[in-house]
């Protein structure tokens, strides 16, 4: 039992309350009190609370905030590797169609320039 009331003697001061501040403003008044203690948990918590358990929670949000950046790079550099490779294939198979639908030359094959060539 809350505080060492019974039922009993908890109806009978909702009863009191009611009937003294009225069914408007007792909803407003028990907001005001669930406020009142929420705040006084907190800052009773926030004292409570060794500042090397802040730090301690910083720094353990700081780490996975690394561990995300160093995934999303991760990610962002394979992606980078795929599009080179496809790039490559690409670039490899333009150039076999190319070299498939042109004749080729045995003059225009050979490393030798024109004029050190022999008739």
């Amino acid at each position: 039992m809350p505080l060492g009331f019974h039922p009993l003697d908890l109806i009978i001061i909702l009863v009191i309350a009611l009937l003294i501040f009225g069914p408007k403003k007792l909803p407003e008044m028990g907001e005001a009190i669930g406020k009142s203690i929420k705040q006084f948990k907190k800052a009773t918590s926030e004292i409570a609370e060794p500042e090397e358990n802040k730090y301690n929670k910083s720094l353990a949000d700081l780490e996975s905030l690394e561990r995300e950046i160093a995934n999303k790079r991760a990610a962002a550099e394979a992606e980078l590797r795929a599009a080179e490779e496809r790039r490559r294939a690409a670039e490899a198979e333009h150039q076999q169609t190319s070299a498939s639908s042109e004749p080729v030359n045995s003059e225009q094959t050979s490393n030798e320039p024109e004029s050190s060539r022999t008739e």
